[in-house]
């Protein structure tokens, strides 16, 4: 059973979904593909749904999408859609600028289905103990090589002491995200999440130590772990 806090910071997520998921070699954006008879996506957003506290979701769609609308999930009172851009930051300003009165935004990966609510949970709860925010993240545990990528030859061994798996959801006061997100645009900086732009801004997200199981479907295998994870959501 979800319990309810009475700590109730009102929050929308944004999850852009525009990507057409090109490295798992198929026609349909891999947020399309099903698990247990449902897409990933609307796994990844019956998690968001099932927080008390997150008012609005916003799904940022590629302007080609033909299969958003066609999903049943799609006609729930708290998901909206919008026209995302050619790119991840762009989607999420689309996102930013369709709610108003809203102070703290959540933004979630589509083709992260395996998020666990005690993870969402513990990231919504960092609200109370910093202005900034926070992402969940993992420590990395394997060796990690540098490489030249033209000729695929390892060139040293990063020390991982203090690296981290950047992970999401990440959560954020949202005109500072808007701010920082604009700020990386203007200066022509490429980052590949959220956190990236604050840090850009000299800022510093709180790290959240979230599970392993929140995988990104990347690559074919990571469908055969999704539906594993997915038949136990006690995690």
């Amino acid at each position: 059973m979800i319990l309810v806090n009475l700590f109730k910071p009102k929050i929308i997520a944004v999850v852009p979904a525009a990507g057409i998921g090109s490295r798992m070699k198929i026609d349909l954006p891999k947020q399309y593909m099903k698990i247990q008879n449902r897409t990933i996506l609307e796994h990844t957003l019956t998690t968001l749904l099932l927080h008390p506290n997150i008012v609005r979701i916003i799904v940022s769609l590629n302007k080609k999408d033909n299969y958003f609308h066609k999903l049943s999930i799609s006609s729930n009172i708290r998901i909206i859609s919008v026209v995302g851009g050619k790119n991840r930051i762009n989607s999420v300003l689309s996102g930013l600028i369709a709610v108003k009165n809203v102070d703290w935004v959540i933004v979630h990966d589509a083709v992260r289905p395996c998020l666990s609510y005690k993870d969402l949970e513990k990231l919504i709860s960092i609200i109370k103990k910093n202005p900034v925010g926070a992402l969940l993240a993992r420590p990395v545990s394997d060796t990690i090589k540098y490489s030249n990528l033209t000729q695929e030859k390892a060139l040293y061994t990063v020390n991982r002491k203090n690296l981290w798996h950047a992970l999401t959801p990440q959560l954020f006061q949202i005109n500072l995200l808007k701010h920082c997100l604009k700020k990386i645009i203007k200066d022509k900086i490429s980052i590949t999440d959220e956190a990236s732009a604050l840090e850009y801004c000299g800022y510093n997200p709180l790290l959240v130590l979230g599970s392993g199981r929140n995988i990104k479907i990347t690559w074919p295998e990571d469908l055969v772990l999704a539906n594993l994870y997915l038949k136990d959501r006690n995690f």
